[in-house]
C-alpha cells in the first residue's frame, strides 16, 4: 500500500517519504563523519619512526622542505637514532638529492645514549668511505673543524636532537639541543659529502638508505 511509504505526524498528515529521510539520514551521517575526520587531521601531516616523529613538511631559511624519507640507523640489534631528510622536493635517487639545489636538512634523535667519540667517529668513517682520496684532501681542513666541534659537544643522549642544514650562501650548520657545534662550515662540497653517509655508494646502513629515499 501507499501510504507505507511514508511517515506520519501526531496528527496524521504526512510529511517526508521513508525513504527519503533513510537517504538524508545516509547522507548527513557520511557528512558528519568526513567532517571530524578533516578536524581531527593535525595542519601538516607527520611520520613516525621508532616513536619520533617527523613534520611532513618544515622551512629553513625562508624556504619549505618537504621530507623525502625518514628511518632508524640500526647496528647490529641496536637502534642507535631515527633520522628524516628534508629537501626542497622529494627525489628517489641518492644523485637527484645529493645534486638538488637549495637549503637541506637532516634531523636526527639519539635513541640511546651515545658518547661525543663513537658518534664522531662513526660519521667520520662514513665520510671516508663515500668520498674519492682527491676530495678528502680538500675536505680535511673543514672535517678537521666539525670533528673538533663534535667531540667537544660531549655524549650525545637519549633524546638529544641534532640538526645539520644546508643553508645556502652560509654552509653547514650543525646543532645539537638547538646549540650550534662550532662555526658554520662553507661549500655545498662539504654537505653533500655529509649527506653521503647514509646516500653514498657505502652508506652506514643499507636499509636505512632506502627510507631516506623514500623506497620503502
Amino acid at each position: 500500500m501507499v501510504w507505507r511509504e511514508y511517515l506520519f505526524d501526531l496528527n496524521g498528515c504526512f510529511t517526508v517519504p521513508i525513504h527519503e529521510m533513510n537517504r538524508y539520514q545516509t547522507t548527513l551521517a557520511s557528512l558528519a563523519l568526513t567532517l571530524s575526520y578533516l578536524c581531527a587531521m593535525p595542519a601538516h601531516a607527520a611520520r613516525e619512526v621508532a616513536g619520533v616523529r617527523f613534520d611532513d613538511q618544515t622551512n629553513l631559511a625562508s624556504q619549505a622542505l618537504v621530507l623525502n624519507g625518514a628511518g632508524v640507523r640500526v647496528k647490529m640489534i641496536i637502534k642507535v637514532y631515527a633520522v628524516g631528510l628534508y629537501v626542497p622536493h622529494k627525489e628517489t635517487a641518492p644523485a637527484g638529492v645529493l645534486n638538488q639545489s637549495g637549503p637541506k636538512s637532516v634531523r636526527i634523535v639519539m635513541l640511546r645514549n651515545v658518547s661525543a667519540e663513537k658518534l664522531t667517529d662513526a660519521l667520520m668513517e662514513g665520510i671516508v668511505e663515500n668520498v674519492s682520496p682527491a676530495d678528502l684532501r680538500a675536505l680535511q681542513p673543514r672535517l678537521d673543524e666539525l670533528e673538533a666541534a663534535m667531540r667537544n659537544a660531549g655524549e650525545a643522549v637519549k633524546g638529544a636532537q641534532i640538526q645539520i642544514d644546508y643553508l645556502p650562501g652560509i654552509g653547514t650548520r650543525v646543532t645539537m639541543g638547538g646549540k650550534p657545534l662550532g662555526k658554520d662550515i662553507a661549500g655545498e662540497d662539504f654537505y653533500r659529502a655529509l649527506l653521503k653517509i647514509w646516500l653514498g655508494e657505502h652508506p652506514s646502513d643499507r636499509n636505512l638508505k632506502g627510507d631516506l629515499l623514500g623506497q620503502s
